[in-house]
């Protein structure tokens, strides 16, 4: 049987990552306010969403609902407001006074009542300590007698799973918006790890735990197995806990020694950027047995240097995108090592992203600039037409970005979001 990838950590005596490079530094970590829970309310049947002038980066009070209140938002549960269903419940959309979608997560009622409880109120504790762009919000909650319920920002968009499945929203995700993806849960994770009072680990990071909005950004969702990282005791590494998560993604240090640390969401963030990237679930039984396990199967491809095939077969592959990918899976495979000593941090990883991101765009910028001096060449008769890949050719007369890359409008826009992302971390 293969190994599992096994990077050894590359220092550099600057804070700077070069190509294949991750430095070894440390996050920087700084206390985080804790919200108010519990604040006043509308009485009103359908109540307005809490915090009114809502500010990213301030956290919020979360409103306790009522059983009246959710029965309204949801036409008292009804099959036409269901949305989806998973291990803790049932998911439905509302809509609040003030307009605020919502969806509004009802917790199975079984015989794990005492289990689902737990999670529950783990969850709850958790996005009220937290408030950040890449992270669903935490809007209310209720708990009374047998109901546990938890209402959250809507997210419009499905979970990256489904889009990598292709359904049903049939948008197959090119390299860019897949690269927004990558650096939005590693923001949210570094975020998790690094500037909260005590470190927060998620414990369940996979692809149908990542929401993808309307302008395909990522939200870190659903924190029923999250858990409280170690003290700031000196020496502290790690705290013992029974093993929690989802199998494929779990950190296999963590499973056998029962030891829970942040790089334990660093593998399994590992595990996440392989299925981005090859669009292959962590573990399809159906497979060839030497392909069942992908990160087993694509690190062997890529240590025999057959990159091309293990890359999702739907990513219509441009020259700019085969500069960077030997640098996404290096980093993959790095955050995926056997051991924690051999993975970088979740604040490295989103550098690296960072960096991996800016030299693709750059590499974007010359290959649209070479193509429009080629088609200049042409004259007027070339407008509209087609290049070799089969892709439309620039207008020599219209925008310079109006071809096949981002207008520059498009380009702006992104990079605003991009920086607002990233400062929100500072």
């Amino acid at each position: 049987m293969d190994c599992l990838p096994c990077f050894r950590r590359k220092h550099h005596d600057d804070n700077k990552f070069g190509n294949n490079k991750v430095v070894n530094h440390s996050g920087v970590t700084s206390s985080q306010e804790r919200p108010t829970t519990g604040s006043a309310y509308n009485q009103a049947n359908i109540p307005f969403s809490p915090n009114h002038g809502f500010q990213p980066g301030k956290p919020g009070g979360a409103l306790k609902f009522t059983m009246a209140e959710l029965n309204k938002i949801t036409g008292n549960f009804s099959e036409s407001h269901k949305i989806g269903q998973g291990g803790f419940g049932t998911v439905y959309q509302g809509k609040l006074r003030d307009g605020t979608t919502v969806a509004i997560k009802r917790a199975k009622k079984d015989a794990f009542e005492t289990r689902v409880s737990k999670e529950f109120q783990t969850e709850v504790d958790m996005l009220t300590q937290v408030e950040h762009l890449n992270l669903v919000r935490l809007m209310g909650f209720l708990e009374e007698k047998n109901e546990r319920i938890l209402v959250t920002e809507y997210v419009t968009n499905g979970n990256l799973r489904q889009h990598l499945d292709g359904h049903p929203y049939g948008v197959i995700l090119d390299m860019s918006k897949r690269l927004n993806i990558a650096i939005d849960v590693a923001q949210a994770l570094t975020y998790l790890h690094y500037y909260t009072d005590r470190p927060i680990i998620h414990r369940d990071v996979k692809s149908s735990n990542i929401l993808i909005t309307d302008t395909f950004r990522a939200k870190v969702a659903d924190f029923g197995f999250s858990r409280a990282g170690p003290s700031g005791d000196a020496g502290a590494t790690h705290v013992s806990t029974q093993v929690k998560g989802t199998a494929g993604y779990l950190d296999p240090e963590y499973l056998t020694t029962y030891q829970l640390n942040v790089k334990s969401d660093v593998y399994s963030f590992g595990i996440l950027l392989v299925e981005l990237f090859t669009g292959r679930r962590p573990i399809e039984l159906r497979r060839p047995s030497d392909e069942r396990v992908t990160v087993r199967w694509a690190f062997k491809q890529f240590v025999e240097g057959r990159l091309k095939n293990i890359i999702d077969p739907t990513i219509q592959l441009t020259a700019a995108d085969l500069t960077i990918l030997d640098r996404i899976f290096e980093l993959a495979f790095s955050c995926s090592a056997p051991t924690k000593v051999d993975r970088p941090n979740m604040s490295e990883a989103k550098e690296n992203l960072w960096n991996i991101r800016k030299d693709y765009q750059f590499k974007l910028d010359r290959q649209q600039e070479s193509l429009e001096a080629e088609n200049s060449e042409h004259g007027d008769s070339f407008d509209g037409g087609y290049n070799r890949h089969g892709r439309p050719l620039p207008s020599p007369r219209g925008s310079r970005y109006s071809g096949d890359s981002e207008s520059v409008k498009a380009r702006t826009n992104r990079r605003s979001e991009d920086n607002s992302t990233r400062n929100h971390l500072s």
